[in-house]
């Protein structure tokens, strides 16, 4: 009876921890997000405050302010006279040697995410880092000549292998095409499973047959 009871309560406790910890989570996410736009109004002058106008605090108000400034900047660089200005302050921080590596990287990452459908066209199974130890990767270009002239002119392609539970950062690797092996998974729930350390599966996710025969014929 003693140990019936005490797995009750665990159930009970596992149960209501589901609940609250993403919730929790994606509250203080949220709240973040808030109290970091709304930093954005200390830059106006105070008579130009919001909560100075109104006589009252609103939070968010800088989710407002934010999503304005975005939509002028883009309005800006979307015509010719943007475009020049974009194309004299790409030069110019190409003209610093820390800031151009800094800018650089921070750009391509940024449009890389903005464009991820078409970065991260598939995702695949690759031995990484030691054989038989296989982990999940996004192919991001393919057909890529032989670069190191080992494999006999076999097609390469290149692959990102992110790291969890923060897949912003990770590994770019380029591969043999014979090496790769296909999965039925969108983009979108290799991210879930990858954030989530692997507690995410999504329902239905099988490697392709042929590939995985071929595979252990491949590394004999």
């Amino acid at each position: 009876m003693k140990f019936g009871i005490t797995r009750l309560l665990r159930k009970y406790l596992i149960a209501g921890l589901l609940f609250w910890v993403p919730a929790g989570l994606t509250w203080l996410t949220f709240k973040f997000l808030l109290d970091l736009t709304d930093g954005l109004l200390t830059l106006l002058p105070d008579h130009l405050k919001p909560d100075n106008l109104l006589g009252f605090h609103v939070p968010g108000f800088g989710v407002l302010i934010a999503l304005v400034v975005l939509l002028l900047t883009g309005l800006l660089v979307a015509n010719l006279v943007g475009q020049t200005l974009i194309t004299w302050w790409e030069e110019l921080m190409n003209r610093i040697p820390l800031v151009r590596t800094i800018y650089s990287g921070v750009k391509g990452f940024t449009e890389s995410l903005m464009k991820s459908k078409a970065s991260f066209r598939q995702v695949v199974m690759i031995e990484f880092p030691r054989r038989d130890t296989w982990t999940m990767a996004f192919v991001t270009a393919t057909n890529l000549p032989d670069y190191s002239g080992r494999y006999g002119g076999e097609p390469q392609i290149c692959v990102y292998v992110p790291t969890t539970p923060i897949p912003t950062t990770g590994y770019n690797l380029i591969v043999r095409q014979s090496e790769v092996v296909p999965i039925d998974m969108s983009v979108d729930d290799a991210m879930k499973m990858i954030v989530t350390l692997g507690v995410v599966v999504p329902p239905g996710t099988h490697a392709d047959a042929a590939a995985a025969a071929e595979r252990p014929a491949a590394g004999a």
